[in-house]
């Protein structure tokens, strides 16, 4: 009787600011197969609404990169790519490729300007061709503008109010009625917003928010006091940016009639999922739950004997809703051992409890930054190990 050959499967997220997903896994893939020559190994690239979502989606689906004219988030003229899925009529955009941080240097962050008007225009653009659905990875942003520029983008009108002072003194010197003043500038301005017009006519397809983090908008939790120092919000910065969103929070629930605030998700990409919900009627979604299903991760975790996955670091948030914590439950779900590989580790139990075994690129004397360099060899070094273990 011929031995049944084991089966592995290669399913890791990207290695942020290193390689991509396809490179960990094909990297992963040379180090086993330099230990274990006989064994059947699948890869699968995954992503989980964040950076990387379009690769993984558009070569497991065959899609077609197309790239649209759009502006960055600090409103510069760009190219911007997404995935458009043919036989689907659907659209794999993240919202990075045009308000990302990746396209700001260190020293021009500016969190009261950047804002996610170039992603409505990628939206525009995706509809125009004919998408029945758009998809939007919601990570990597460098905005915390509550979808502010994506609505403008959309046809969305903000006004401020005018003081009661301006306003006569303008009909004594002029005999003129005083317009509102319409806000186009910077996301700071939505401290003074008064009040949303909805465009008379807006048709989009079925909306879909993939979110990796499910933060609310606002609070110790919510899109600024989580994530806005990181993306270089100074605490004065900070506090401007909170007001704006509270403000624009109480005008869509007057001039809408919904409220999303504390919607958990409704915090992703710098409250950009409160946007989508609010203008668009989208529906939030677990990003992986989203790709998994995209590129039939179930079927291939149950063919397989062994999973392994892995990103560039595993800690407590990897827990909520990152790639390898869903991995890991998908194959512990089917009875299947599960390991991963990562950058760094925590080292929590309870990011330990997912695993079989963790291995990481940068134990002594590898430091962070030399992993971070070396990751491709070091893969290689971790797979080697892994098979003598397995």
């Amino acid at each position: 009787m011929t031995e049944k050959k084991m089966r592995i499967l290669i399913a890791p997220d990207k290695f942020k600011g290193s390689l991509s997903a396809r490179e960990v896994a094909d990297n992963i893939a040379a180090g086993l197969r330099d230990r274990l020559p006989s064994v059947i190994i699948d890869t699968m690239p995954v992503a989980d609404g964040g950076e990387g979502t379009a690769d993984v989606i558009g070569e497991a689906c065959a899609g077609e990169w197309l790239t649209c004219a759009a502006h960055d988030a600090l409103g510069r003229a760009i190219e911007a790519r997404y995935v458009w899925l043919r036989d689907r009529s659907t659209a794999v955009i993240e919202m990075s490729a045009a308000a990302g941080m990746w396209r700001i240097a260190p020293d021009e962050r500016d969190l009261l300007r950047a804002d996610t008007f170039g992603v409505g225009e990628m939206m525009r653009e995706a509809a125009k061709r004919g998408a029945q659905d758009i998809l939007i990875g919601l990570g990597g942003s460098a905005t915390n503008d509550g979808g502010f520029g994506l609505a403008r983008a959309l046809g969305f009108r903000f006004y401020a109010s005018v003081s009661i002072a301006n306003y006569l003194l303008t009909r004594l010197r002029t005999g003129e009625h005083l317009d509102a003043p319409e806000l186009n500038g910077p996301v700071s301005d939505l401290r003074m917003l008064e009040r949303i017009e909805s465009p008379k006519s807006l048709s989009l397809p079925r909306i879909v928010a993939a979110v990796d983090v499910w933060n609310p908008l606002l609070g110790p939790r919510g899109a600024t006091r989580t994530f806005g120092a990181q993306k270089g919000g100074t605490p004065d910065q900070l506090e401007v940016l909170e007001s704006g969103l509270k403000q624009l929070a109480a005008a869509v629930t007057r001039d809408l009639g919904c409220d999303f605030r504390d919607v958990h998700g409704a915090g992703a990409a710098g409250g950009l999922g409160f946007g989508l919900l609010s203008f668009c009627g989208a529906t939030m979604k677990s990003g992986f739950d989203v790709v998994a299903e995209f590129i039939g991760l179930r079927v291939a975790i149950e063919k397989a004997d062994v999973v392994i996955t892995g990103e560039g670091r595993l800690d407590e948030q990897t827990l909520e809703g990152k790639a390898p914590a869903g991995v890991a439950r998908l194959a512990r779900a089917t009875g299947k051992r599960v390991f991963a590989i990562a950058g760094n580790s925590d080292g929590s139990s309870a990011v330990r409890a997912l695993f079989d075994a963790v291995l990481v690129l940068a134990k002594p004397p590898v430091t962070p930054e030399e992993s971070i360099a070396r990751a491709a060899e070091l893969l290689q070094e971790r797979a080697r190990e892994l098979a003598q273990m397995m």
